[in-house]
C-alpha cells in the first residue's frame, strides 16, 4: 500500500517565494507579498520532489522516476551526475532555483531527500537495469539504452527492431552511472547486417575465424542474464590487441568504453563491474586464483555484499553479470574453470604498410558507429527469431548452454560454423591446461604407461605414484587435501583426455579417488 503522501494529489503546491519585482509597483510603492502558507526550503524542495517524481524501489535501493520524462531511474543517495542525465539531488536543486531564483541550502536539500527515502520504504518494487533489459511482456525480445538523456532505447524483437522511448510501467527502468556511455542511433545499413558489420570487418584486425566468434560475443552482449566467455586477446606486442577491444566494447557500450588496469581486489573489481555493462581489462600478465575467480563470477553471475560505512550492521551489495574482455601476451597458466569460459582471439603481426593512425581509426569507427550497430541490431532480431529452436537441437551442450544455443542460432542464419568453432577452440584451451598443470601431466603419463585400466587409491597413494623424483616443485600441492581439490578441479579437462576421476564416499578408514581409463578417448585428430 502507497503512503498517503506518495500521492501527486495529496501534496499541496508550495508556496511559491515572492521575487523581487513582485515586492515593488511600477510606481515604486511597496505592494504586499503574496499571503500563503510558509513553508521552508526542505519542504518546498520535497513537493518539489514529489510532484515531479514517482518512487520506486529496487534491490533495496529507493529511485525516482521523472512522472512526464524519461524512464531513468535515479538513486535517491548518489550526488553525482549520471551519463550526462543529473543525480535527482541535481535535479531538485535546478528546480528550486528556476522556481524562486535562489539557491537551496544543501542541507535542506538532504533533508528532502531524506524524507524522500522514507517515503519509499512504501514504494512499489521494479526492475532497474543497466544497459540492457528483458522485455516485459514477451521473453524473446531485449532492450538496449542508448544512453541519452531523452530515454530513446533499442526494442529488439524477433525478426525486428525499433528506436523508442520506453512506457513507464511497461518498459525498462534504466540506471545510469558515469560510465553509461552515449551509443549513436543506430542505422540501417541498405546491405542488411552484412552491409553495417562489414564496416566493423574492414577496421578490425581479427581475421577468420575469431571475426565471426567477436560477432557472436556482440550479440551475447545484448542478452540479459546470460552467461557469456571472457572474450581474450592475446598476440605479440603490436598486433593491435588494446584496439581490437576496444572497438567491441564501443560497439556496446559508446565511444568512452575503455579497458583498465586489472583491479587491485575482488572489492574493487565488483564496484567497477556493477557500474558498467562492459569490462575491459588490459596488458594482464598472469592470473592469480582471486581474479580467475572474479572473472568467472564476473561472466555468469555475481552478487558481493560488505559493510556500508560509517554503519554498524547495514550492508551495501552489487550484483553484476558482463560480457568481459582481456589482453595480453601470455596469461600464463590457466584454472581449469576460467579456461572453460575462455573464448580466445589469436591476433596476427600487421604489415607496417596496413597500419593505421590511432587518429585516422578512430575517426572512421565514430563516423561508421550508427552502421555498425544498425547491423548488429540486424543480425540480433533473426538470431532472436532462431533462439526458441536452438534447445532441440543440440545434442550436447557445453558448460554454457545459453552460449551455445546463441552460436547454433547465429549459424542457423548466417551459415556460419561458430559452434564447431568454439568447440575446437575449448579443445585447444584443456591441453593448455593440462600442460600446465604438474598433477594432469603426471596423471597422463601414467595412463599411458598403466597396465591397467582402472585405479582406485588414496590421495596419499596417488600423491607417492605421482610425484615425480627430486624436491618437490613449488607447484605441486603440498598437502593431500590440496592434491585432492586439483584433481576435483581437473576432472573435467581429463575426462576430455580419456581420464575419468571420480571421489569415492567417506568411508570409516579413508576416502580416495576411483581414475578409469578410456582408451577410445582423447583429443581429436
Amino acid at each position: 500500500m502507497n503512503h498517503p503522501l506518495t500521492s501527486r494529489a495529496a501534496l499541496p503546491s508550495p508556496a511559491r517565494e515572492p521575487q523581487p519585482a513582485e515586492q515593488a509597483g511600477a510606481d515604486g510603492q511597496e505592494r504586499p507579498a503574496e499571503r500563503g502558507p510558509k513553508l521552508s526550503q526542505a519542504d518546498i524542495l520535497l513537493h518539489l520532489g514529489m510532484d515531479e517524481y514517482q518512487l520506486v524501489r529496487h534491490d533495496q535501493t529507493a529511485y525516482a522516476v521523472p512522472l512526464d520524462g524519461p524512464p531513468i531511474a535515479r538513486p535517491l543517495r548518489a550526488a553525482g551526475g549520471f551519463g550526462g542525465t543529473g543525480s535527482l539531488r541535481q535535479l531538485l536543486n535546478r528546480a528550486y532555483v528556476l522556481r524562486t531564483g535562489r539557491s537551496p541550502s544543501q542541507g535542506c536539500l538532504t533533508d528532502a531527500i531524506a524524507s524522500m527515502d522514507a517515503l519509499a520504504l512504501d514504494a512499489e518494487e521494479q526492475p532497474v537495469c543497466l544497459r540492457i533489459a528483458p522485455d516485459l511482456a514477451d521473453d524473446q525480445a531485449t532492450w538496449l539504452d542508448l544512453g541519452r538523456s531523452d530515454g530513446l532505447s533499442v526494442l529488439i524483437e524477433p525478426d525486428t527492431w525499433s528506436v523508442t522511448t520506453p512506457s513507464i510501467g511497461e518498459g525498462p527502468l534504466w540506471r545510469r552511472t558515469r560510465l553509461t556511455g552515449e551509443l549513436p542511433m543506430p542505422q540501417r545499413d541498405p546491405g542488411g547486417w552484412q552491409g553495417g558489420l562489414g564496416l566493423l570487418r574492414e577496421l578490425s584486425a581479427l581475421a577468420e575465424p575469431s571475426w565471426r566468434m567477436a560477432v557472436a560475443w556482440l550479440l551475447a552482449g545484448l542478452r540479459p542474464d546470460m552467461p557469456r566467455p571472457v572474450a581474450y586477446f592475446n598476440g605479440e606486442r603490436g598486433t593491435a590487441k588494446t584496439t581490437s577491444a576496444r572497438q567491441l566494447l564501443r560497439v556496446l557500450d559508446g565511444i568512452r568504453a575503455e579497458v583498465r588496469n586489472v583491479p587491485r581486489s575482488e572489492d574493487d573489481g565488483a564496484v567497477a563491474a556493477s557500474a558498467g555493462w562492459t569490462m575491459g581489462l588490459d596488458n594482464i600478465h598472469g592470473i592469480p586464483q582471486w581474479l580467475s575467480d572474479f572473472l568467472c563470477r564476473t561472466v555468469t553471475g555475481a552478487s558481493v555484499a560488505k559493510r556500508e560505512m560509517y554503519t554498524d550492521d547495514d550492508v551495501a551489495s552489487w550484483a553484476y553479470q558482463r560480457p568481459v574482455v582481456l589482453t595480453g601476451i601470455d596469461v600464463g597458466a590457466l584454472q581449469p574453470d576460467l579456461a572453460e569460459r575462455l573464448l580466445p582471439f589469436t591476433l596476427e603481426a600487421i604489415d607496417p604498410k596496413a597500419r593505421r593512425s590511432e587518429r585516422d581509426l578512430w575517426h572512421r569507427y565514430r563516423a561508421a558507429h550508427g552502421r555498425i550497430l544498425g547491423g548488429l541490431l540486424d543480425l540480433a532480431a533473426a538470431v532472436w527469431a532462431r533462439l526458441p529452436d536452438a534447445a532441440d537441437q543440440l545434442d550436447q551442450k557445453p558448460r554454457m548452454a545459453d552460449w551455445a544455443e546463441l552460436l547454433w542460432a547465429l549459424d542457423a542464419v548466417t551459415g556460419w560454423d561458430t559452434l564447431s568453432t568454439y568447440t575446437g577452440s575449448q579443445e585447444a584451451v584443456t591441453d593448455d591446461v593440462i600442460d600446465a598443470d604438474p598433477v594432469a601431466t603426471a596423471l597422463t603419463r601414467w595412463s599411458a604407461t598403466s597396465g591397467s585400466t582402472k585405479w582406485q587409491a588414496t590421495t596419499g597413494q596417488i600423491d607417492e605414484v605421482l610425484r615425480p623424483p627430486g624436491p618437490i616443485p613449488d607447484t605441486w600441492p603440498k598437502t593431500t587435501a590440496l592434491l585432492s581439490a586439483r584433481l576435483t578441479s581437473l576432472a573435467p579437462a581429463l575426462r576430455q583426455r580419456g581420464i575419468d576421476i571420480r571421489k569415492l564416499p567417506r568411508t570409516s578408514a579413508t576416502r580416495g579417488f576411483l581414475i578409469t581409463l578410456q582408451p577410445d578417448s582423447g583429443p581429436p585428430a
